[in-house]
């Protein structure tokens, strides 16, 4: 099973916050997921294309074409705040 910094390492990353009695299930949780891959990695893939599907997806997305967008006072209209340059958000925290 993978140590307790280690999981609190890929929680911060995630931007997760664990309470301690997360921790241990999260741990096992990542551990067979390590053990998964630890398990396909034994496999021999010569030859096998990567992919991003398991199955052949066809049609699923449409034609990329440039449209028209919304006037900017439709798109801003329901804002809770804006700018005179578009959306107001609140600046992040250091």
């Amino acid at each position: 099973m993978i140590e307790r910094s280690e999981v609190l390492a890929v929680a911060r990353l995630a931007r997760l916050e664990l309470s301690e009695e997360e921790l241990e299930p999260m741990a096992r949780e990542l551990s067979t997921v390590l053990d998964h891959i630890a398990t396909i990695r034994q496999l021999d893939l010569t030859g096998v294309a990567p992919t991003s599907h398991v199955v052949d997806v066809t049609g699923a997305l449409r034609p990329d074409e440039p449209r028209p967008c919304l006037p900017r006072e439709v798109a801003l209209a329901q804002a809770p705040a804006v700018s005179a340059d578009g959306f107001l958000v609140p600046s992040p925290q250091a």
